[in-house]
């Protein structure tokens, strides 16, 4: 996986503190961001996805590339940072902290996908805020609309509803993640947490589905998005 490639496969994983079955967890509800110590995942998440944009910032995209995913990117470069980012999405989505987990995976599947597309300083930040959008409407019991999100986000509600619906397209609407897959991107990510030093990812993932499941799922999430 290029986007999982980023990360040092030499270095052995720490262990890490589970969440998983969290008051919370078996409510399938995420946990209030109200007095919360942001989550190490935000931290060894952003370290991760910044060396991406350096990296990515140093090459050429093609104006075929940039046309097709011009929707991502904006006119200038934000101001706030990757972290700060996140930290803000986490403050005021309220969503669960396995779905900042559960978005690696959607961008990493969206990099899969479509190999023309670069994350740069243009077009992470708003990526960002739709990847964890869409985990938070496939993951948690409880979510917010996207109006609410846009307000995160600093974008318009109408842009908002268009870059949601143009993530789906690109990923072809793969929204499942397993547990296995769940667990091979916090193996990653605590390769990463190796490389920075001692952190612990909080694991919380509330809402595997079957894949019995999966179907009905898809269907309530499309005529949310209709």
């Amino acid at each position: 996986m290029e986007f999982m490639s980023e990360i040092s496969e030499d270095v052995s994983p720490c262990s890490i503190r589970s969440d998983l079955y969290s008051p919370e967890a078996l409510e399938g509800r995420p946990a209030s961001s109200k007095g919360r110590k942001c989550p190490t995942v935000i931290r060894v998440l952003s370290s991760l996805v910044e060396r991406v944009v350096v990296r990515n910032d140093r090459l050429p995209s093609t104006d075929d590339a940039f046309a097709k995913f011009s929707i991502f990117s904006g006119v200038r470069v934000p101001v706030i940072s990757i972290e700060q980012y996140l930290e803000r999405i986490f403050r005021y989505a309220n969503c669960s902290t396995s779905c900042f987990v559960v978005a690696y995976a959607y961008i990493d599947r969206l990099v899969q996908h479509q190999r023309g597309l670069l994350i740069n300083s243009l077009n992470v930040h708003r990526i960002l805020i739709t990847s964890i959008l869409v985990a938070a409407k496939f993951l948690d019991d409880s979510h917010f609309h996207n109006a609410y999100y846009a307000q995160i986000g600093g974008i318009s509600t109408a842009e908002m509803n268009k870059l949601e619906w143009t993530f789906l397209s690109l990923i072809d609407f793969r929204l499942q993640v397993t547990v296995s897959v769940f667990e091979s991107y916090c193996s990653h990510l605590e390769r990463e947490v190796s490389l920075g030093g001692g952190y612990h990812i909080e694991r919380v993932l509330q809402a595997i589905c079957s894949l019995e499941e999966e179907s009905q799922k898809n269907q309530e999430y499309n005529a949310m998005v209709a």
